[in-house]
């Protein structure tokens, strides 16, 4: 039986509400769009996988407001009965220099935890960011409101010109470095 992976766009297109953030001409949104796009098409070759993503299109946009975004979301997951939930982001902040690449899970020591623990080397590993860690923050939604192990993934800072390069350029990388993060948690060939 085929592991069923939700796989989450973060945000919203450009112009709507609930969009993401913005840095050195790039948006997160249309960051995440591609990258769990690409992520779906390499799961769906896998006998292993079967996916389900939040945006079917750059177009598509999730509720009315940020709260009802991230509702929708939660309940396509739990609808679908998903075995996973992945949550893909973009970071931000003030301080350009902040880089590299972090997972939150509801909590340390769990399932969400060991394959956030996967998918962060493995994306170390392939494009070269610096590690950040997983770390647990039940205060985010999208983990605290789904039934399944749940990990919301920040690629890398949008904000920092380096990052921002990859983040530009090796969408399909970052795409292929979960993938293979997700083959080594459950040991398959």
């Amino acid at each position: 039986m085929a592991v069923k992976i939700f796989i989450d766009q973060g945000h919203n297109p450009t112009g709507k509400h609930n969009t993401g953030a913005q840095g050195n001409g790039l948006f997160e949104q249309d960051i995440t769009y591609l990258v769990g796009l690409y992520l779906s098409q390499m799961l769906e070759k896998d006998p292993h996988f079967e996916t389900m993503l939040s945006r079917e299109t750059p177009e598509t946009s999730l509720g009315i407001d940020n709260s009802t975004s991230l509702s929708e979301r939660t309940f396509m997951a739990n609808s679908w009965q998903a075995d996973y939930f992945l949550s893909i982001h973009a970071n931000a902040s003030e301080n350009t220099s902040a880089n590299g690449t972090e997972c939150y899970v509801y909590a340390e020591n769990t399932t969400a935890y060991y394959l956030a623990e996967n998918i962060l080397d493995s994306i170390v590993f392939a494009l070269g960011t610096k590690r950040n860690g997983v770390l647990s923050n039940p205060s985010l939604y999208v983990l605290r409101n789904t039934v399944m192990p749940s990990v919301l993934i920040e690629l890398a800072y949008i904000t920092n010109i380096q990052d921002s390069i990859k983040l530009r350029d090796d969408q399909h990388q970052f795409a292929d470095a979960i993938y293979r993060g997700l083959v080594n948690f459950f040991g398959f060939k």
